[in-house]
């Protein structure tokens, strides 16, 4: 590690700046899960930069010199700075071997633009608490696993199984031709409990404030709403996550409720 990237770590340990230290970061492999280029930035080895960020598709954002200031912590960061994730992504074949080989129905979170890390962090803990087999983002407009999410889901962005994609309505496209029926959490739905969660299962978890997508509201199996008695018309992303993956905990589980 050379000086640079110590002294950005000493900041946020996610997080690489300055030229060489992202250069070496993107040629070792390491898992980069964006990249941050000042509007100003060109010239020298910045193409290069740009051409292997393109080449392993990591999504490019184009910032102002302002918010590389505040991201490297004083170090000088010559424009560009790459964040880091704290877990290898799998992709999404991968997440359908997991369950198969547990010899369990498939269990699936698809987070449609989650963009607060603590809700990506939390739904990720409760995830691995209710037995999920792995969490599904888009590669865009989404938060991603940093050391924010991970502490938020105290551990468990490095044990659940995530994969990102560039199309999550491909990727739900997908999981239904392989037998996997698709809930999306939304307004105007069926009653939540009122489904049967022990076949192969995903949940559709929709942004904090735009809700599901309508594509992908289409192409779900069922709609499933909660209960909303107050005066709040909508619960926060990963309280509603949370209920609805105990619901099917509870149901793969054979836990009875009481009538």
């Amino acid at each position: 590690m050379n000086q640079s990237e110590h002294a950005a770590s000493s900041k946020r340990s996610d997080i690489i700046v300055g030229r060489n230290a992202v250069m070496e970061a993107l040629k070792s492999g390491r898992t980069v899960d964006l990249l941050y280029v000042s509007q100003h930035a060109g010239g020298g080895s910045m193409g290069k930069i740009l051409a292997l960020a393109k080449e392993r598709r990591i999504v490019v954002k184009t910032v102002a010199p302002q918010k590389l200031d505040a991201m490297s912590g004083g170090v000088v960061h010559q424009g560009v700075a790459a964040v880091i994730s704290v877990a290898d992504y799998v992709e999404l074949e991968d997440l359908l071997t997991i369950a198969s080989k547990r010899g369990e129905a498939a269990f699936f979170i698809i987070c449609d633009e989650i963009e607060d890390p603590h809700n990506l962090g939390a739904i990720l803990r409760t995830a691995e608490a209710a037995g999920a087999h792995g969490v599904i983002l888009p590669k865009r407009r989404s938060a991603t696993l940093t050391q924010t999410v991970y502490k938020t889901s105290a551990g468990a962005a490095s044990v659940v199984p995530v994969c990102r994609v560039s199309n999550l309505r491909q990727a739900v496209v997908a999981l239904k031709k392989a037998g996997v029926w698709i809930y999306a959490a939304d307004m105007d739905g069926s009653p939540w409990c009122g489904q049967d969660y022990t076949a192969p299962t995903a949940l559709i978890i929709g942004s904090e404030g735009r809700g599901v997508n309508r594509i992908l509201r289409e192409e779900a199996d069922q709609i499933v709403s909660l209960p909303m008695s107050g005066q709040i018309n909508s619960l926060n992303a990963s309280v509603a996550a949370g209920i609805l993956m105990y619901e099917v905990a509870r149901q793969r589980q054979q836990i009875v409720a009481k009538n």
